[in-house]
C-alpha cells in the first residue's frame, strides 16, 4: 500500500515538474519571437513551429551549435553550401554543420531550408495546423528522431506558441525589403528570361564572409559512401602492376587532390608515393597508390637522351632517392643528357664504371 501511495506520488510530482514552464524557454521566446512571425510573413513557415524547432534543437540557444556556430537549427553542410563551417560529433564524429554570422542568420537559412523541393508539401498544411507540420517535417527526412514530431508538439502546447503564428497571420508587418527585392527580381527574370539581371549578395567588409541566398536551394543528393567512390574511381581507371606495386593511369580530368580524395587517402601522402611533392599531374601519368620500392625487378636499364630522372621512376617503380643512390647521381640534375646504365638494385663494388656528369655507366 505504501508503495502505492510513494508511486502515485512521485508520479504526480514528475508530472508537474514537466508541465513547470522552464525559464530558459520563455527568456528565449521573448528574445526570439519577433524574428520567427517575421520569418511566417517572409517565407510561409508557421512562427510557431520555427520556435519550437529553434528551442528543440539549440536547447534555448544552449547548445555548442548555437554558441559556437550560432547554429540554433541544427542544419547540416550541403554541397551548395559556401558559406561558414563547424565540425560537431553527432550521428557520427567530426560532422560538418553550418556556421551563421548571428542567430538571426540562422533563423533565415532555416525557412529558406525548408523552402527546397524535399519540404514543398508542408507549405500545403495549413499554418495554424502545427501538429500536421511537426509530423510531415519529421516525414520528409528533417530529423531521424521518431519521436521528434510528439516534441514539437509538446513544446508548442506547453508554451502556447500557436499565439505566435496567429499573430503572423493577423499582422500587417510588410515583408522584408530583402524579401520583397528577391521577389521582384524574380518577376522581372519570368518576364525577361534572357535580361535577368545578375546580383551578388552584398556583404560588409567587417562581417565574415558567410553567403546566404534568398533562393531556396536545390535538391539534397546523397554523397556518395567512401567505398562508392573508390570503385566508381576504378570502373575508369583499371588497375595495372609494376615492379609488384599496383598503379593506374591518369586521365586527363584528373588531379593528384581529386584523385587521393576518391580513393579516401590523404593527398600529401598520394603525392610522396609518387615523387610528385610540387608536380601537377598529367594526362596519361602513373599513380602508385602505394609507396615505390628501393630497387628495382631488373638489374639495371639503359636510359635515353631526355628521360627524365622522374619518368625513369615511375616506369620502373623505384624511388627517386634510391635510383639517385645506387647511382651516385647529383641531387641537381633531373635529366639524362646521354645513353647511360642506370642500376636499379645494389651490385658489387667495382663492377659498374662511374662516369662523370651524371656519375652513371655510358653504354660502350
Amino acid at each position: 500500500m505504501k508503495k502505492s501511495i510513494f508511486f502515485a506520488a512521485l508520479c504526480v510530482s514528475m508530472t508537474l515538474a514537466a508541465q513547470k514552464p522552464n525559464e530558459a524557454y520563455l527568456a528565449y521566446i521573448e528574445q526570439w519571437k519577433e524574428t520567427a512571425i517575421q520569418q511566417q510573413i517572409d517565407y510561409g513557415v508557421p512562427a510557431a513551429i520555427t520556435m519550437a524547432q529553434a528551442l528543440l534543437e539549440s536547447g534555448a540557444g544552449k547548445s555548442e551549435l548555437a554558441v559556437n556556430a550560432k547554429n540554433h537549427f541544427g542544419i547540416k553542410c550541403t554541397s551548395d553550401w559556401f558559406g561558414g563551417v563547424y565540425y560537431h560529433d553527432d550521428e557520427t564524429a567530426g560532422e560538418c554543420f553550418r556556421q551563421y554570422y548571428d542567430a538571426a542568420e540562422s533563423f533565415k537559412d532555416h525557412s529558406l531550408f525548408l523552402k527546397r523541393p524535399r519540404y514543398a508539401t508542408c507549405f500545403e498544411i495549413a499554418p495554424q495546423d502545427y501538429e500536421a507540420w511537426a509530423y510531415r517535417l519529421r516525414d520528409c527526412g528533417y530529423a531521424t528522431d521518431y519521436l521528434y514530431a510528439p516534441k514539437l508538439v509538446k513544446i508548442i502546447e506547453t508554451y502556447h506558441l500557436d499565439a505566435l503564428t496567429e499573430a503572423a497571420l493577423q499582422s500587417d508587418r510588410p515583408k522584408s525589403p530583402e524579401v520583397i527585392a528577391a521577389e521582384q527580381e524574380k518577376a522581372a527574370a519570368a518576364a525577361h528570361p534572357k535580361k535577368r539581371p545578375l546580383k551578388a549578395t552584398v556583404v560588409k567588409k567587417s562581417e565574415p564572409i558567410m553567403v546566404v541566398h534568398n533562393d531556396p536551394e536545390p535538391e539534397y543528393v546523397k554523397p556518395l559512401t567512401a567505398k562508392q567512390e573508390r570503385d566508381s574511381f576504378y570502373l575508369k581507371h583499371p588497375k595495372h602492376k609494376c615492379n609488384g606495386l599496383t598503379y593506374v593511369v591518369a586521365r586527363e580530368e584528373d588531379t593528384y587532390p581529386n584523385v587521393a580524395f576518391r580513393l579516401n587517402m590523404r593527398e600529401r601522402d598520394l603525392r610522396e608515393y609518387n615523387d610528385a611533392l610540387g608536380r601537377d599531374l598529367q594526362k596519361g601519368d602513373r599513380i602508385y597508390l602505394f609507396a615505390k620500392k628501393r630497387a628495382g625487378d631488373k638489374e639495371f636499364v639503359w636510359s635515353h637522351t631526355g628521360l627524365s630522372l622522374w619518368e625513369l621512376s615511375q616506369n620502373e617503380g623505384v624511388t627517386i632517392a634510391a635510383i639517385q643512390k645506387l647511382n651516385g647521381l647529383d641531387p641537381t640534375i633531373r635529366v639524362f643528357r646521354t645513353r647511360q646504365k642506370i642500376y636499379l638494385k645494389k651490385v658489387k663494388e667495382g663492377s659498374k664504371a662511374v662516369a662523370g656528369g651524371l656519375g652513371v655507366g655510358e653504354e660502350k
